[in-house]
């Protein structure tokens, strides 16, 4: 203990030094205690208070995320011994992050299902908080220690999440598989970190002694050590072959969950890929041990296909969007595959996972909206319902339109976007993987158009012989979907908004 003590002052000072880069954390967790103190003082009589607060609490956070801005002027900043990493599109993550969450706090109570929960919502609420908290750690961790514990903290608050309705069966079974599964790719990625650890000597990835150990072991050590790790990720990110829990969770979990899982979560997880990959792509040389370029190819062109083909099967609408939201995982790894120094793949990759969430939190509304009012969860139950519910079915077409990517809606901007990116890289190195992705990525958006297409063919086109009333729901639940619908196509219109 006595040899540690010289080491104290500055390991302090480090500590010091990086408070201003996690502000917006320390707000975040002073934000978590409000909610258990104010759960506990009203008690569920409070819930109402806690969304409240929450909602407002995600709002200045997101200011506090600019403000971070300014202390970027010299540069990206790594602190707390090099454990965190902050930049631009570290910034741009947690932005996206912050106001999606806070939409998706305020779509908690207008789910009839998830509302009307004997327990009320307001532990869901401080679950969600210590989710972005989390996700916050994810897209700036730069250590293999920090990454693991970001990524289980996100772990486990999306299992309390998931299983949150533990009285509902199916959201019972929801849970305990998706627990199962999570401690599985968990382990699998620990004992992958482990290896690299034991071949770099180091846990930090932007340390002097990572990249050169790796590239004195065994290249199928360490790509059997990475692949390892990426299990972890992938399960984050529901990339093939570690997608196979999704379409389960996401039918037996409460819809605002599945929609939080679907966007939030892999928002947060494409940001920590981002980093992740920083140190091996440009440390020279590397690409001869592990080539990440070929191996997100392969991974991208398989998902694209499984996911877009199986979603085209499905009757279950919240089944279409699971493996929906696969295929989209597949084409945002696109814009990774061509990572270079211009950062031109991660602009189009921000944008593109912001088009896509907002427009399937839109989608994820409408299925509770229609489930609220028409008991409709299956395809034939949407038959006839365009002319009962016009504004909602309108909506719907819209929405679907920007995840199928078609002008002029956000969807096809950001599509536009990947393509442009990777064609770029195309022509510059002729790389046959790259044109097998541009290919992929054409012949499954054509593939989505058909299981989109059956949603307003069953609304509009085909009639219905039900004689059961329809119920009331939330305004509040429609006008989000409404202005959703409207953003949709505003950023497809006007970009330049967010890309400059």
């Amino acid at each position: 203990m006595n040899d540690l003590l010289p080491f104290l002052p500055g390991q302090l000072q480090q500590v010091f030094d990086g408070i201003p880069f996690f502000m917006p954390e320390i707000y975040l967790s002073a934000l978590f205690v409000v909610l258990l103190v104010t759960d506990l003082i009203f008690g569920r009589n409070g819930a109402w208070i806690c969304r409240i607060i929450a909602c407002c609490g995600l709002l200045v956070i997101a200011l506090k995320d600019v403000e971070q801005l300014k202390l970027l002027l010299t540069g990206s900043q790594l602190f707390f011994n090099n454990m965190l990493l902050l930049h631009e599109k570290t910034v741009a993550f947690k932005l996206m992050i912050d106001i999606l969450s806070a939409v998706l706090l305020l779509y908690f109570n207008w789910d009839d299902q998830l509302a009307s929960h004997k327990k009320g919502l307001t532990d869901l609420y401080s679950v969600v908080i210590a989710a972005v908290f989390g996700m916050h750690l994810m897209v700036m961790a730069v250590n293999l220690l920090s990454i693991y514990l970001s990524v289980e903290m996100v772990s486990i608050a999306s299992y309390l999440m998931v299983a949150y309705r533990a009285e509902n069966a199916i959201s019972s079974e929801a849970g305990l598989k998706y627990v199962l599964f999570g401690a599985a790719s968990s382990a699998i990625m620990l004992y992958g970190i482990s290896l690299l650890y034991g071949f770099g000597g180091s846990l930090n990835l932007f340390g002097s002694n990572l990249m050169p150990g790796l590239m004195q072991v065994n290249p199928l050590a360490v790509a059997l050590a990475l692949l390892l790790f990426m299990v972890g990720i992938g399960f984050k990110l529901s990339f093939v072959p570690v997608h196979f829990w999704v379409p389960d969770i996401y039918q037996g979990a409460p819809t605002p969950v599945s929609a939080f899982l679907s966007t939030v979560t892999k928002v947060a997880a494409f940001g920590l890929l981002v980093n992740l990959l920083t140190p091996f792509i440009f440390f020279p040389g590397f690409s001869k041990v592990f080539n990440f370029s070929l191996f997100l190819s392969v991974i991208g062109i398989i998902t694209m296909i499984a996911g877009n083909f199986a979603a085209t099967m499905q009757r279950n609408l919240k089944r279409m969007l699971a493996y929906s939201s696969i295929g989209h995982t597949g084409f945002a790894l696109m814009a990774l595959v061509n990572f270079n120094a211009d950062m031109q793949g991660i602009t189009a990759l921000t944008f593109y996972l912001f088009a896509y969430s907002l427009a399937n939190i839109g989608a994820w509304m409408l299925v509770s909206y229609f489930s609220n009012t028409a008991n409709a969860e299956n395809m034939e139950d949407f038959k006839g319902l365009g002319f009962k519910f016009p504004l909602a079915s309108v909506a719907f077409v819209i929405i679907l339109i920007s995840l199928t990517g078609i002008p002029v809606t956000a969807g096809f901007y950001g599509k536009f976007l990947v393509f442009s990116s990777v064609y770029t890289v195309y022509q510059d190195s002729h790389n046959i993987w790259f044109l097998l992705l541009m290919i992929t990525g054409a012949v499954t958006t054509v593939v989505s158009l058909f299981y989109y297409i059956k949603v307003p063919l069953n609304l509009f086109l085909r009639k219905t012989e039900r004689t059961t009333s329809f119920s009331s729901t939330s305004n509040y639940l429609l006008v989000s979907i409404a202005i959703i619908s409207l953003l949709v196509v505003c950023l497809g219109l006007f970009p330049d908004f967010l890309v400059k």
